[in-house]
């Protein structure tokens, strides 16, 4: 199975049968523009993430996605280490990205700040959250 076909099938399983989203909102024109990222364990895809420069200091982390086997494991951390790793290899100096807010703390645990009120995104409450990165 491919990188990519891997990664969709992470979040089809945990985007859109999980949580209900829509799979007309799930795939976007960002999909080819973006570095895919994926987490296996034992030879077993488990997460997955994209990364997006947005401007010449920012990446934005997207769709990141553990399936419900494997959470609480500390994989969702490692998956945003390697998120951050891309940014820090491309320069940028922050990472912005919209959190569920069911999952904000795990976030907020990460050193990630909300800068945003609640919003809506493919019906689910959101916040925009943001860290610098480590040049180090």
């Amino acid at each position: 199975m491919g990188t990519l076909t891997a990664a969709f099938a992470i979040r089809r399983a945990v985007f859109v049968a999980e949580q209900g989203v829509d799979p007309s909102l799930e795939w976007d024109d960002a999909e080819t523009e973006a570095i895919h990222l994926l987490l296996v364990v034992n030879d077993r895809p488990v997460g997955t993430a994209r990364v997006r420069r947005i401007d010449d200091a920012t990446i934005k982390a997207e769709r990141v996605a553990v399936r419900r086997s494997a959470r609480n494991a500390g994989w969702g951390r490692r998956l945003m280490d390697a998120v951050e790793a891309v940014g820090v290899d491309a320069d940028a100096s922050h990472c912005v990205l919209h959190a569920q807010r069911r999952v904000a703390a795990f976030y907020h645990k990460l050193g990630y700040q909300t800068v945003s009120d609640p919003f809506d995104e493919a019906g689910i409450p959101h916040v925009k959250m943001e860290r610098a990165l480590s040049t180090q």
